[in-house]
């Protein structure tokens, strides 16, 4: 279970502190949902997402301001008993006395912003989605290759880094060397980056570490990529069958997506960096709509039926 601090939040959408006498130390958010109180306004509180942030925008605004102050005391006083993280109020909009009040008396912090609430709703939650994403780290390297995330794995030695160097002399950007930090930001999209203590650093064996960013300028190193693409290095092994027109797909599963992958033996001779290229260009056609492995199939199948008629 990972978990966003409160301060973070605040300074990453430029909050006012409403209340700067509540300290925000150790205050953090576990719920990635953005909950705007509606029911409990009303005095219902069932399933009352309270781990949640609270917002509230014109709409909830103007029904508080209808409300007869005794009974908006109360709800108001029952919605800050239940503790959450921190309450925010949008649009630039006038802070009710009693909000002040009563997160004072249960210790919530309370914020304001000149965004209006929609604007708000949608960027707090996309980054709430990936400051609490699930995630894992993985032994690999991460190269922006085309505009396709490219997450190059196997054995230690195999020469991962010496691809990737090849790859950034030609053009391509350094997301990750050796560990790569990866987050699942949708059911279907996985994000990779790199730890912030060997960012744009890679380890050439034989020369030690390299800084990417300082050799080859800004332009070759990035700093997250969404992965769509796996290739593993493996030491070829006579006897053993390669795809050899890749009809049939593989896929490398992470954190429950799985991303399409490709096997490539290494053997002397072959050119790993060029082979990433055209495997990215090739997902880039096939996102567009075009799969050379499905039109020689058809070219082939079409020869057979003219050649038994």
């Amino acid at each position: 279970m990972y978990s966003a601090a409160v301060e973070k939040l605040a300074n990453e959408f430029k909050l006012k502190n409403e209340l700067p006498d509540i300290s925000l130390e150790g205050r953090i958010i576990k719920n990635s949902e953005v909950n705007r109180p509606a029911l409990q306004l009303a005095g219902f509180f069932d399933y009352f997402e309270s781990d949640a942030i609270q917002v509230i925008g014109r709409v909830e605004h103007a029904y508080l301001e209808r409300l007869e102050p005794v009974f908006r005391e109360q709800v108001l006083r029952e919605l800050f008993s239940y503790k959450f993280p921190c309450f925010i109020v949008c649009g630039g909009l006038e802070i009710f006395p009693e909000i002040l009040i009563f997160a004072e008396e249960f210790s919530v912090p309370v914020f304001s912003t000149e965004l209006p609430e929609p604007d708000f709703l949608e960027n707090a939650t996309r980054w709430l989605k990936f400051e609490l994403a699930q995630r894992v780290t993985i032994h690999g390297v991460l190269v922006d290759i085309y505009g396709v995330g490219v997450l190059i794995t196997g054995d230690s030695g195999i020469g991962k880094s010496e691809t990737a160097l090849e790859l950034i002399k030609r053009g391509h950007r350094l997301v990750a060397d050796d560990a790569v930090e990866i987050k699942k930001v949708s059911y279907d999209t996985i994000q990779g980056t790199c730890p912030e203590l060997i960012r744009h650093f890679i380890e050439i064996r034989g020369i030690g570490v390299i800084d990417v960013k300082e050799l080859f300028g800004v332009g070759s190193v990035k700093q997250v990529k969404n992965i769509e693409l796996v290739i593993k290095l493996e030491m070829w092994e006579d006897g053993k069958i390669y795809s050899r027109i890749g009809l049939n797909d593989e896929y490398y599963d992470i954190l429950g997506v799985k991303i399409l992958s490709n096997t490539i033996p290494m053997r002397p001779g072959r050119n790993t960096a060029v082979i990433c290229e055209v495997a990215a260009m090739n997902v880039r056609q096939r996102y567009m709509g075009y799969s050379a492995e499905e039109i020689l199939n058809k070219r082939l199948q079409a020869m057979t039926e003219k050649t038994t008629e």
